[in-house]
């Protein structure tokens, strides 16, 4: 994500993560507006003219997802539920290969939350299904 996919109308906050760009919710609109006015300051000089919401160490890179992941965790955001709520919606909505396929997840980790969450696609099989 870079800068400029966080709109900020003046009365609203929203993400561009897709179509239509997705409302943030308070108290996470005002941090994330927040976060934006500080992050000149805090971006590596190395890479201070990144667009870059996250920017890295390298020049015009994000940061890794292993250094976003621990400092969250330092925070005690629990990334990890939040993932799995996530992937839990997506096997309610298509089958939990196809989620595996798209996202890169393991097979049994993807398999064991749809089982958990009731996932209707539970008897799907995975392959070509052209005649």
């Amino acid at each position: 994500m870079t800068t400029d996919d966080v709109v900020h109308d003046g009365q609203h906050v929203t993400l561009r993560l897709g179509d239509p760009p997705t409302p943030v919710p308070e108290p996470v609109a005002a941090l994330l507006l927040n976060y934006l006015q500080a992050l000149p300051s805090n971006t590596p000089a190395i890479n201070e003219n990144s667009p870059w919401l996250f920017p890295g160490r390298r020049p015009s890179q994000p940061m890794d997802p292993g250094t976003m992941h621990d400092a969250l965790r330092k925070l005690g955001v629990p990334a990890e539920k939040g993932r799995t709520s996530a992937i839990r919606q997506l096997v309610l909505q298509a089958p939990a290969p196809v989620i595996t396929q798209a996202l890169g997840y393991h097979a049994k980790s993807t398999t064991r939350i749809a089982a958990e969450a009731g996932a209707p696609w539970n008897n799907y099989a995975p392959g070509d299904h052209s005649c």
